[in-house]
């Protein structure tokens, strides 16, 4: 740690870079009963913290490897830091970025007078190409993570933090990709105030780091979750992997939902819109101290990034409710017979009803598909108790993927004449021409029955279809789905499908 606490304390990040922000959320602090600084790395020049590794990396570069270029692989944030670094510097950048990438980060790459490289679905497709473009072309490689001066100058945020806040630190919150960011605050926090937890925070679906160190190596992803493309990383770095073995007090998982109703505590309380990996730290922290009972505490999220595409807005704001348990969706069946619906909303009170699904479907019985309004997780366990209690059968749907994504859009009735049916949901990279390769992908001799296909405003598309398949394809249709190259999910067994559509 002390080679490091030297690299950082002589790195050179302020050519570029501005000493950031440390800034209390009120209002978030006094939710959750802690107070709550954030660090705001999306404050800077190009709106995320990857400027201080990159330039602290370039700047010590010789005249001749400047005047070969730089090549970097990135999802976007370093890839404006590598840009804005060989601006400053004079020098040619080559940057290789993912397909999925979105279009507000290409073009603020472009913007800064770089080349850009469009190439795979993730970082590790980028990463191979742009090592191959390297070897090419001799120019110098910038990694994203993986080398000891983008490590140091990462770790320049640490530094500070503790020059900002000098009163007791319980935690500091930080965005796992490839580990950089965490492991250079970690070297430097932990030398001089070992009694600060560090504590990094990854999305479920792209958790390599704590993969990698619960199993004591490194482990390679073969899907990685794109919502916070900023750290969908399949692989940690060899060298960020062994400082958080060593430094890392503990690694949180968190869902998509959570992240979302992160982004909306950070809108509240700067009117500041960051990207989801920008928001993960925060999310992190929330659920840390609900999960420690923690009050009175002092938590330091740095929130790294704020390359949001408009788009996806619209996604976020419909998740960050249920993110935050306070969007209930439940399944409720109510008898068909007269004054029923007026019991139903009578039971529910004076709760506001966010969304309301129902279609005659069945002389004795109705299924109703609705979304209500409430305070917190408990609250939806004594609604749905109380409907139960009143002979209304109802099933807590807030936690069920195809129901959130889909179900609510689709609700409209049961189709007794599709035999055979099968319910699968899909996910695959949203670029032009996907969901036409996607349609040219299918067998045309099953039936399709059902088919739901909505743009979320993220970086992949979801679908789901009803396919009639006779009991003797069914061999076939798994060779099927083997080959088409799509992440996907039975949900044939599904409740919300039984309920609804099936």
């Amino acid at each position: 740690m002390n080679g490091y606490l030297k690299k950082i304390l002589n790195a050179r990040v302020y050519d570029v870079a501005v000493e950031t922000n440390l800034e209390v959320a009120p209002n978030l602090s006094a939710r959750i009963g802690n107070t709550v600084w954030l660090k705001r790395e999306d404050m800077q020049p190009v709106f995320s913290f990857k400027l201080r590794g990159a330039y602290n990396k370039m700047a010590q570069l010789t005249p001749e490897q400047l005047k070969k270029g730089v090549i970097a692989a990135s999802a976007g944030n370093h890839a404006q830091g590598v840009a804005l670094s060989a601006q400053k510097l004079g020098c040619k950048a080559t940057i290789v970025m993912p397909s999925t990438t979105p279009q507000i980060k290409i073009d603020a790459v472009k913007n800064r007078g770089a080349k850009v490289v469009l190439f795979g679905d993730s970082y590790s497709d980028a990463y191979a190409h742009a090592l191959e473009l390297e070897k090419e072309n001799k120019m110098t490689f910038v990694h994203p993570y993986d080398d000891p001066d983008v490590i140091a100058g990462q770790g320049t945020i640490g530094m500070e933090i503790l020059r900002q806040h000098t009163q007791p630190i319980n935690a500091i919150f930080v965005a796992i990709g490839g580990g950089g960011l965490i492991s250079g605050v970690a070297a430097y926090v932990k030398s001089l105030r070992p009694d600060i937890k560090i504590i990094g925070v990854q999305p479920v679906d792209s958790d390599a780091m704590y993969r990698s160190v619960k199993a004591k190596r490194r482990i390679t992803l073969d899907h990685v979750g794109l919502f916070a493309d900023g750290v969908a990383v399949k692989q940690v770095g060899v060298e960020t992997f062994r400082l958080c073995r060593k430094l890392v007090d503990e690694i949180i998982l968190v869902s998509t939902d959570e992240t979302c109703a992160a982004l909306k505590d950070v809108f509240e309380d700067t009117r500041s819109i960051l990207e989801p990996a920008g928001a993960l730290a925060i999310a992190g922290a929330k659920l840390y101290a609900a999960r420690e009972n923690l009050k009175g505490e002092t938590l330091v999220a740095i929130a790294c990034g704020a390359n949001m595409n408009f788009d996806r807005l619209r996604f976020v704001a419909e998740r960050a409710e249920i993110g935050e348990k306070r969007e209930a969706i439940l399944a409720v069946t109510i008898p068909e017979t007269a004054g029923s619906f007026r019991k139903f909303c009578a039971l529910l009170g004076k709760r506001n009803i966010t969304e309301f699904n129902y279609r005659y479907a069945d002389p004795k019985a109705a299924q109703v598909f609705v979304g209500i309004q409430v305070r917190d997780q408990s609250e939806t366990s004594d609604l749905v108790g109380k409907l139960q209690q009143n002979k209304l059968p109802t099933l807590d749907l807030s936690e069920n993927e195809m129901a959130k994504l889909h179900v609510r859009h689709l609700v409209g009735g049961h189709a007794p004449a599709a035999k055979d049916e099968i319910i699968f949901r899909f996910e695959f990279p949203e670029r032009p021409g996907a969901l036409m390769n996607f349609l040219n992908s299918m067998n045309h001799n099953w039936n399709i029955s059902l088919f739901h296909y909505r743009n979320h405003g993220a970086d992949y598309g979801r679908v789901l279809v009803g396919m009639q398949v006779p009991h003797h394809d069914k061999k076939a249709l798994r060779e099927f789905l083997d080959t088409l190259g799509y992440r996907y999910w039975d949900e044939s067994d599904n409740p919300a499908y039984r309920l609804f559509l099936g």
